[in-house]
């Protein structure tokens, strides 16, 4: 399996960086140079809104489906069918509730419009997760990870057309990108569609079942709530931000700005959480059996190996990451954003990146807890972090706007990684528990590594952009006298081709 997980891993990631970085550093921050801050930030605030609701689209049904049929590639022939039409009726009920929460928010009838198709895209992302999770269930995950980057190559040519294409340059509206967002979507559905279609060999006809979706639901309702709370303490820093500052929407504009850069840097950890689902599934499917015949512990060794080396890939690439942005901050923003920024959106970005450090680790061991349908007590955690980044928030951001979220968000983040790790070993009882140990040698690497980064920022050298990547670069090379990456496993892989 970690063989399995490598090939697929390095695919997923070089398909993603080919297309990803330039969406998000080409075509989302020249649009947000374009409109401004203000406008930015409204697109911002209704975007976090409409997904605090993203329980009601989503219901769990992409983890519970994902889990379901790695553990059973033969139920999806049956199950697709009846689950697509439940999906598609938690979609309309999504839209409902949404524009229902809009009107008892208080929102000026003004923003309706965009929020409709701001909602419209959570309802088209969602369908497609759950598409793409028949798809993995089934082991196509390159497939799966194609998938994974055909909306952003889509957004990136239908946008740079809008920014750079049109006669005249007209001034960009927020609204051509909601819509460019709704086609990218819309489209990437569509082929994931047709990719199940050929899977099963069969015209696909939607079969509702009341009991069925009854069923489902029940059994996907910890899923869901799992979804809402990671929602809820990942996105409710925006919400708050707007509504108790007088410049809120402004404030929520330069967070945007920084949140981005943790957003898609995020990427990486999503993708490998939808990698590793139905990989730690099987495992634990397998586990179960030899347990049952007293079999000796073959898959059990190989999850907590798997466990250590997705552990290991990630913060090898996050920590020189998060560190080389945190002491390059102003430059970064500065050149990002060189119409709006100021030396303060380096600030934000300061107090923002280093959450992707925590953060990714979480999706590696929440995403085995999911997979062991460890979600009550998972949820617990999730609940803490709301309870948590809420009384943190109020208390920060009427001292340090935007900073102050940053901030919250960074020792949320952390709390919950740790929490994770300890419920993890907890539950499980892998032949080598993981988790603690790979927090030590990361935070020695990641010291290290700061320590270079400084030095890097503080050398009166070359241009600041260069020195950036050198930096980088040189803290990806210290992964190996760290122990974070070893020679002879990269050798040995290599050599396997």
């Amino acid at each position: 399996m970690n063989r399995e997980f490598l090939v697929n891993v390095i695919f997923l990631v070089l398909v993603n960086l080919l297309i990803k970085p330039f969406y998000v550093f080409g075509i989302e921050r020249s649009i947000q140079d374009r409109v401004g801050a203000e406008t930015y930030g409204l697109y911002a605030t209704l975007f976090s809104f409409s997904y605090l609701f993203f329980i009601i689209n989503d219901f769990g049904l992409q983890q519970f489906n994902n889990r379901t049929i790695a553990r059973h590639p033969a139920l999806l022939g049956k199950y697709f069918p009846r689950m697509l039409a439940v999906k598609l009726l938690l979609g309309f009920v999504y839209l409902g509730v949404v524009f229902a929460a809009a009107w008892l928010r208080g929102f000026d009838s003004g923003v309706y419009y965009l929020l409709f198709f701001i909602a419209l895209n959570h309802l088209l992302i969602s369908l497609v997760a759950f598409l793409r999770s028949n798809i993995s269930g089934v082991g196509r995950y390159r497939t799966d990870s194609a998938l994974s980057a055909l909306d952003k190559l889509l957004l990136s040519i239908i946008c740079g057309v809008l920014l750079w294409g049109l006669p005249g340059r007209p001034e960009f509206r927020i609204e051509w990108f909601v819509h460019a967002q709704n086609a990218s979507w819309l489209i990437t559905a569509l082929v994931a569609l047709l990719i199940i279609r050929s899977i099963l060999k069969n015209p696909i006809r939607l079969k509702p079942r009341l009991l069925f979706g009854w069923s489902v639901m029940k059994s996907a309702a910890p899923y869901a709530l799992a979804i809402f709370l990671m929602t809820a303490y990942t996105r409710l820093d925006m919400v708050i931000l707007e509504w108790m500052l007088p410049d809120g929407r402004h404030e929520t504009g330069i967070y945007a700005a920084a949140y981005r850069l943790l957003d898609a840097f995020n990427v990486v950890g999503l993708l490998f959480a939808g990698l590793l689902l139905p990989m730690y599934a099987r495992l634990l499917r397998q586990r179960e059996k030899e347990q049952l015949h007293q079999s000796p512990a073959k898959a059990a060794t190989e999850l907590s190996s798997l466990v250590k080396l997705a552990l290991q890939l990630i913060w090898v690439g996050t920590i020189p990451l998060a560190l080389a942005c945190f002491f390059f901050r102003e430059e970064l923003m500065l050149w990002l954003y060189p119409r709006t920024a100021t030396p303060y959106y380096g600030s934000v970005l300061a107090a923002v990146i280093l959450s992707l450090i925590p953060f990714s680790g979480t999706f590696i061991v929440s995403t085995l807890l999911t997979a062991n349908d460890s979600l009550k007590r998972m949820n617990w955690l999730f609940t803490i972090g709301i309870a948590l980044n809420i009384l943190l928030n109020v208390l920060l951001i009427p001292h340090y706007k935007a900073v102050g979220a940053g901030v919250a968000t960074l020792f949320t983040q952390s709390l919950v990684f740790i929490a994770h790790v300890w419920l993890t070993r907890k539950i499980l009882h892998l032949p080598r528990p993981e988790g603690g140990w790979q927090v030590l040698h990361a935070l020695l690497f990641g010291l290290a590594v700061g320590a270079v980064c400084y030095g890097f920022q503080q050398w009166d050298g070359p241009h600041w952009l260069l020195r950036f990547v050198l930096a980088g670069a040189t803290g990806l090379l210290l992964a190996f006298p760290f122990g974070m990456l070893k020679l002879k496993r990269i050798v040995g892989f290599l050599r396997g081709f």
